[in-house]
């Protein structure tokens, strides 16, 4: 085995994986109709699940303060609530947009918060899981960035401001970072210029992984990289309203239909 995989998490049974709700995005009325949509999904799921991932970026922009966090999405964290005391085990991965998550969904909810990539053997099959951002060979200048709004300094800093101040400047620049996504990343760039599939594949290299299973890239991808692995882009729900069943070993990538 290879540091990747030295502490697994064991999963047995059935499990779903969904990212890039972005709820708060791109405004009251449209995120409130996306959260009342990812609820009856939830609803849905929690009748065999065993397991729900959120692979990051569920909120547009998330920031704790000691006594105060985002209002609204009541519905949504009385939903998480439901889901774990029907036992199921909720498993978050924050994002590029909600990497501020601190320990409120742990104390209030018993989420479980992942900040990197977690290795987990899921019915016997060796998935890598995590948000994505930040992976594979280049975007040097986003990995700058979020490395800026990791360092700790910067954080108290950030929340030295009023809420009303920093959350008005957050949807600010998450509004500004949308509108300058390009056409063409709205569809598969080829195996070359997709920063994950690159990653999954040096990974591959040195390890054999079953399943790569992230979010970020806003595009439901189900990629065959060699006999046995497969890497797999949950998509998002502001276009795709995609997410991921594995049982029994396969993971099938799905369109949620109401």
């Amino acid at each position: 085995m290879s540091n990747l995989f030295l502490d697994p998490v064991i999963i047995n049974g059935t499990v779903y994986m969904a990212s890039d709700f972005h709820f708060g995005s791109p405004n009251e009325e449209q995120s409130k109709l996306r959260e009342e949509k990812v609820i009856a999904w939830m609803e849905t799921i929690s009748r065999d699940a065993t397991a729900i991932f959120l692979l990051g970026d569920i909120f547009d922009f998330w920031f704790e303060y000691k006594d105060v966090v985002p209002c609204g999405y009541f519905n949504f964290f009385a939903q998480l609530d439901k889901l774990r005391k029907k036992g199921i085990e909720i498993y978050y991965f924050t994002g590029n947009h909600d990497m501020w998550v601190k320990d409120y969904f742990t104390k209030e909810l018993g989420v479980k918060i992942f900040r990197k990539q977690q290795p987990f053997l899921i019915n016997g099959k060796k998935c890598l899981v995590g948000h994505g951002d930040g992976l594979g060979p280049k975007d040097f200048g986003y990995k700058f960035i979020k490395r800026v709004f990791a360092f700790r300094p910067n954080i108290t800093l950030y929340g030295a401001l009023h809420p009303r101040i920093a959350f008005a400047l957050a949807r600010f620049f998450s509004r500004k970072s949308r509108s300058m996504t390009s056409a063409a990343e709205q569809q598969y760039m080829g195996d070359e210029r997709e920063m994950l599939t690159q990653y999954a594949i040096s990974i591959l290299q040195n390890e054999q992984i079953d399943y790569f299973m992230y979010g970020h890239r806003h595009l439901p991808i189900n990629k065959q990289l060699s006999e046995n692995s497969r890497y797999i882009n949950t998509g998002d729900w502001l276009t795709h309203d995609s997410f991921v069943k594995m049982e029994e070993g396969v993971a099938e990538l799905i369109q949620w239909m109401e």
